[in-house]
């Protein structure tokens, strides 16, 4: 395999829109050297974390595996990087998670044969194989995997010879459903929908949380101001699957409410998170925006178990994430009010940007809506 295959194979992984998170333990090095060789890197890599050890490999999948050189676990270690890769992606781009572990060279006696795992997980698509090998070549396998999920060519040879068996190989794809059941199971954390053909002006996404039933036009007229206010930032809208206080969403009713950003052009997220140190989690760096009904809520310690104390914790963790909450005026108990009208406490008042009723205001809900419509 020539030196110029392999940095031609790179630089089309390089050149593809998906942005990876590779978890790698057990060997296969050597492709991470190729991958952050090449110029490029930092379109593709996103995060590569080795947890080489045993006890990096247990905080890594928060519990003791069954075997630490198994398919199973190059499996939790993909969708782990997956839905990691998915909270640290640029809005809207594809993204892959990688989970490698192998059983190669070592200083001590070596038991059974060398063998690795691999698997790869996108939105659609989970690939997976188990190499036993002659002679090291799990980094060549790896980087053409890669190339695989990237959907790019790779036309070198890995260098797999007829006494290298490939034990095992399979491959299951995802159509919308099953990615929403995974996500209202709880096996990945968010779906975009990227229908909106802006650019994005940066990493950090301008988030309008709603239930969008229906969305109108107050929603797209109050994200709008929120992105004037930020400046630099992509702005979508955010649905979650799960309520706090009603079943889930069902798939159909999902589906519904994301072809009304579909007709639009406008992006959303669903997502399966319904509190906000929750989200603040999942979209690091975001500007949430609400109004002043929801703001008013987040800062009264009645909504947690009653504690001033518990309040203040929680939300200096969505602030230590780097999140921000924008706000809009909006009527609380009947009468209209702006953020000024709260007592913010004096450590979390650098979290809430207010937006100028002149900006934006907007006495509409899609309660009234629908109450309007007899629904």
């Amino acid at each position: 395999m020539t030196d110029a295959c392999i940095r031609a194979v790179v630089e089309s992984i390089h050149s593809s829109p998906t942005q990876a998170v590779l978890y790698l333990s057990g060997g296969a090095s050597l492709a991470l050297g190729l991958l952050m060789s090449v110029p490029g890197a930092s379109n593709t890599v996103l995060e590569a974390v080795v947890p080489y050890s045993r006890m990096s490999m247990i905080q890594l999948l928060t519990k003791i595996p069954a075997k630490y050189c198994s398919q199973q676990t190059a499996d939790e270690m993909a969708l782990l990087a997956y839905n990691r890769a998915l909270k640290l992606s640029s809005p809207g781009s594809p993204v892959l998670g990688v989970g490698f572990t192998g059983s190669l060279a070592t200083t001590r006696p070596k038991q059974g044969d060398h063998r690795f795992h691999l698997s790869t997980r996108t939105s659609d698509r989970h690939w997976a194989s188990t190499v036993t090998l002659s002679k090291k070549v799990s980094s060549y396998f790896l980087l053409k995997a890669i190339a695989n999920a990237c959907k790019v060519s790779s036309t070198f040879d890995s260098e797999l010879t007829e006494s290298d068996v490939v034990a095992d190989e399979c491959e299951r794809f995802f159509d919308e459903d099953k990615e929403l059941e995974q996500l209202i199971n709880g096996q990945i954390c968010f779906k975009v929908y990227p229908f909106s053909s802006d650019k994005s002006n940066g990493d950090r996404k301008i988030i309008l949380p709603g239930s969008f039933n229906p969305l109108h036009d107050g929603h797209l007229k109050l994200l709008e101001a929120a992105t004037s206010i930020c400046g630099d930032g992509y702005p979508c809208f955010e649905l979650s699957a799960i309520n706090a206080d009603k079943p889930p969403l069902s798939i159909p009713q999902i589906k519904e409410r994301v072809m009304q950003f579909e007709k639009i052009g406008k992006t959303v997220i669903i997502s399966n998170q319904p509190y906000f140190y929750k989200k603040a989690e999942l979209f690091p760096g975001s500007a949430f925006v609400i109004g002043a009904d929801t703001a008013v809520r987040l800062i009264n310690p009645k909504y947690y178990d009653g504690s001033y104390d518990r309040m203040i914790e929680t939300l200096s963790g969505c602030k230590r994430t780097g999140c921000t909450f924008i706000v809009a005026g909006r009527k609380v108990d009947g009468t209209f009010k702006v953020l000024e009208d709260f007592d913010v406490p004096e450590v979390l008042k650098d979290m809430f940007v207010p937006i100028p009723a002149e900006r934006f205001r907007m006495d509409i809900s899609s309660t009234e809506i629908r109450r309007s419509c007899g629904l």
